[in-house]
C-alpha cells in the first residue's frame, strides 16, 4: 500500500465534525463485511485510508464505538453519519469515502470481503438511470433542496450545525 502525499477534507452531513488529512493510502475498497454493512448502513462500505499520523479532526470530535477487540468505527454523535472504520493494530483510518469533499477522487480498486456481497451487486451498474437529480425539478428533489441542514462539501470557518 502506497503513501500519497495529498491534501483532503471531510466530515458528517451536519458540519459537526470535520477532518483533514495530509497523505492518503492508494487503498480505495469497498468492503462486503456484515459489520461495514450494519456500520454503513448500506451493503457495503466503501473506504480508502488516511495515516494515523496525518490525519486531524478539525472541527468536533467522533464519537467512537468498539465494534471489536481490534476496531473502532466513528460516527458523528450529532446526525449519525459513520465516518470511520480503525483497526487499532494497523496505523491508518480507513476513512467512509462518502464523508470525503471530493469523493470522486477515490474510485474504488478492490471488492473485500467478498462472502458476503449481496447476490445482486454486480448487477447495479446496469440498472437504469431515472433522470431524476436534486436540481431538475422533481418534487422531491425540489422540497429536500429548500430545506437541506447539510454542511458543504468544503471546509468552512464557522458552522452551526441543527442539533437532532
Amino acid at each position: 500500500m502506497e503513501r500519497i502525499e495529498m491534501e483532503v477534507s471531510g466530515g458528517c452531513q451536519c458540519g459537526a465534525v470535520r477532518y483533514h488529512a495530509t497523505a492518503m493510502h492508494d487503498n480505495s475498497h469497498l468492503c462486503h463485511c456484515r459489520m461495514c454493512q450494519k456500520a454503513s448502513g448500506n451493503v457495503f462500505a466503501a473506504l480508502v485510508a488516511a495515516p494515523d499520523d496525518a490525519l486531524t479532526w478539525t472541527r468536533g470530535k467522533p464519537s467512537v464505538w468498539r465494534s471489536s477487540e481490534h476496531v473502532e468505527r466513528g460516527f458523528c454523535a450529532n446526525c449519525g453519519t459513520p465516518l470511520f472504520f480503525h483497526d487499532l493494530t494497523s496505523g491508518r483510518t480507513n476513512l467512509m469515502i462518502g464523508t470525503l469533499d471530493t469523493p470522486s477522487a477515490f474510485p474504488p480498486g478492490a471488492n473485500i470481503c467478498t462472502e458476503n456481497m449481496v447476490t445482486w451487486f454486480e448487477t447495479i451498474t446496469g440498472i437504469e438511470n431515472t433522470g431524476a437529480t436534486e436540481s431538475n425539478g422533481a418534487d422531491w428533489a425540489a422540497a429536500i433542496k429548500a430545506t437541506n441542514n447539510q454542511h458543504p462539501d468544503h471546509d468552512t470557518a464557522e458552522w452551526t450545525p441543527r442539533r437532532a
